[in-house]
């Protein structure tokens, strides 16, 4: 059965040029030259704030309705605000630290910073709000030696902010402000000198404008030195793949935070490139939060989505179950975008499904790949695609060498948009570069069509997660991992694979509340996880989920022979989870180290789901 036809939409040609390497592996480049970029972030503002000052360019809820700034409004603000940092004598020295979430106020304080060559470095809110030891916090602000340290909410912050050296940094509040705190007003009350107009003009491509600090894998975090000429190179590059978006304004509600470079550098900047309109979604992928976002693009159509799976998979069931937000959603929507993790075919296929029901048409579903320390795109789907998996070609400007790794095709990357390197960790900086200055980005990737490499990049998983049986069988973990939840749904949220150098793979899974009380129609809403869990209807789901998988594999490191449902979420003060809800696999198998025991315990366990040799033979 045919599927429905695409929306139109204009795309660069798909191209690509292959060069085979010595000693096996491929170069891979566009065949198309990067175009000129501005000189920096500053001057998109200034663009658009002399061609189009009354045009909407960031808004935010308010007790009423929506409080909005026109890029006139923010080019003003932001240049008292740059002035106000100057008289402070910040520099790349002390910079700007900021500790909460998305706002106005965060955004002209980051514009704010970069017009006068401050750097501003985003910090991830849940180090002050949901950690217990402010351990990151501590070592991030040690690391900055931040001169002013800014939190939208004083009273929310308290904790924090007492509970860490500051270093004898400035603290700025915009509402229920702390002892000795400076009102966020007064900066923007400040009138510009003709020193922010030197110290803006002075500004170089190679200037740092960021400090974007990863979640990091088992360890503290590292901070990514960021340069104007890594994010301005890097939206020219979108802009000349994604040709659409010269023809009218883009307009987004995102929630996604901008200490990620995904919503802080790849979405915002985009929005600044082309002159069009963010709205910030207060909401997250998490129960009690997502029905905000629902509201918003209730009210907002957007003409570009961006989102991680989770946050696709917590959308879906709004969108399904109300034809006012899906009309909403999809009306104007050019592009749909998932990056961060992979997207499980059946997320994939029910977003297609819903967007034929809005418009007829299918929304094209595209993705992209990249990191922090590539600003962050490096591949992007640029041409219509028919599944998950597919990361796209090679940027203009950005070279990709895939190098044969224990089985696999390991990517590394060079181009304008790769960091210089790591704030004062200069051993770090080294170890991550190959002898031809490529990034050691730690993927891998295998072509989409062996006999076409035009079709794209497929992500084949982190070189690091990967393991051997004690078959000497290579499971390769990501690809494993989205099969499996694929298949578990709905009862199963996230997972992490299990089984290096043991005989089986095994697998520790997520339960999805959600989608556990769906099954259990006997069970009132406030059921207890671990009771749902213990339900003869999810575990015999999960059974059978597991049986069907193994019937598809093809060998031992396809099957998932056990399983263990955990009703405790990731815990972010031990790296298990980023801000964008990605699960990080080697964190969660360390902290959890006693349940991979309990699953390959002698003794059998009441709460692990076995699969006898039978069923996983099938």
């Amino acid at each position: 059965m045919s599927k429905a036809p695409f929306a139109k939409i204009d795309f660069a040609p798909a191209r690509v040029e292959v060069r085979p390497l010595e000693g096996g592996g491929y170069l891979l480049r566009s065949p198309q030259e990067l175009g000129p970029y501005a000189r920096c972030l500053g001057d998109l503002l200034v663009h658009w704030a002399e061609r189009t000052p009354d045009r909407r360019f960031i808004a935010e809820r308010a007790a009423t309705g929506w409080r909005s700034l026109t890029y006139g409004e923010t080019l003003t603000a932001v240049e008292a605000i740059g002035q106000a940092l100057l008289d402070r004598r910040l520099s790349s020295e002390r910079p700007v630290a900021i500790l909460s979430d998305n706002s106005i106020d965060h955004a002209l304080l980051t514009l704010g910073a970069m017009h006068a060559g401050i750097p501003a470095a985003p910090v991830s809110p849940a180090y002050s709000l949901m950690s217990k030891d402010f351990g990151k916090l501590r070592y991030i602000l040690q690391t900055l030696n931040a001169g002013l340290v800014y939190a939208a909410d004083g009273q929310r912050f308290a904790g924090a902010l007492a509970g860490v050296d500051l270093g004898g940094a400035e603290v700025v509040n915009s509402v229920n402000p702390v002892s000795g705190a400076t009102p966020f007003a007064q900066l923007t009350e400040t009138r510009p000198g003709p020193g922010l107009a030197d110290a803006f003009a002075a500004i170089r491509p190679d200037t740092v404008c960021k400090y974007l600090f990863t979640s990091g894998s088992t360890g503290m975090p590292k901070g990514v030195i960021n340069t104007h000429r890594m994010l301005c190179s890097n939206q020219q590059a979108i802009a000349q793949l994604w040709p659409f978006l010269a023809e009218k304004p883009p307009v987004i509600v995102d929630w996604l935070p901008w200490n990620h470079t995904f919503g802080g550098n790849h979405n915002f900047n985009l929005i600044l490139l082309h002159g069009g309109t963010l709205y910030i979604d207060e909401g997250k992928p998490v129960p009690g939060l997502i029905e905000k976002t629902v509201a918003n693009l209730r009210e907002v159509s957007p003409t570009l989505y961006f989102n991680v799976p989770r946050g696709y998979d917590m959308l879906l069931p709004f969108l399904a179950a109300d034809e006012t937000v899906r009309n909403s959603f999809f009306g104007e929507m050019d592009l749909i975008f998932y990056a961060a993790a992979a997207l499980p075919q059946n997320l994939w296929e029910w977003l297609e499904d819903l967007s034929i029901q809005a418009r007829g048409k299918r929304v094209p579903l595209v993705a992209s790949w990249g990191s922090t320390e590539t600003a962050p795109m490096v591949t992007s789907v640029h041409y219509a695609i028919e599944r998950a998996g597919v990361i796209g070609l090679p940027a203009p400007g950005c070279e990709v060498k895939m190098v044969p790794n224990a089985g696999k095709l390991e990517l590394r990357v060079r181009g304008p948009n790769v960091m210089r390197g790591y704030l004062k960790q200069d051993e770090l900086t080294k170890a991550a570069f190959d002898e031809e200055g490529f990034y050691k980005i730690g993927d891998a990737g295998r072509f989409a069509d062996e006999n076409d490499p035009a079709k794209g990049i497929e992500f084949d998983g982190r070189i690091a997660e990967d393991f051997k049986l004690m078959s000497g069988t290579w499971v390769h973990v990501g690809a494993l991992r989205v099969k499996a939840i694929t298949a578990c749904a709905p009862v199963v949220q996230d997972a992490v694979i299990t089984g290096h150098d043991r005989e089986e793979v095994g697998m520790l899974a997520f339960a999805n509340p959600a989608g556990c009380l769906s099954l259990c129609k006997d069970l009132p809403p406030d059921t207890p996880l671990r009771v749902l869990m213990a339900r003869h209807e999810v575990r015999q789901h999960l059974a059978k989920a597991l049986a069907g998988l193994a019937g598809e594999a093809t060998g031992s490191s396809g099957r998932i022979t056990r399983a263990l449902m955990m009703d405790e979420p990731p815990n972010i003060d031990a790296n298990e989870i980023t801000d964008k809800g990605y699960i990080n696999q080697r964190a969660v198998l360390m902290r959890r180290s006693g349940l991979v025991d309990r699953l390959y315990a002698d003794q059998a366990d009441p709460e692990v789901i076995h699969l006898s040799a039978a069923e996983a033979s099938l």
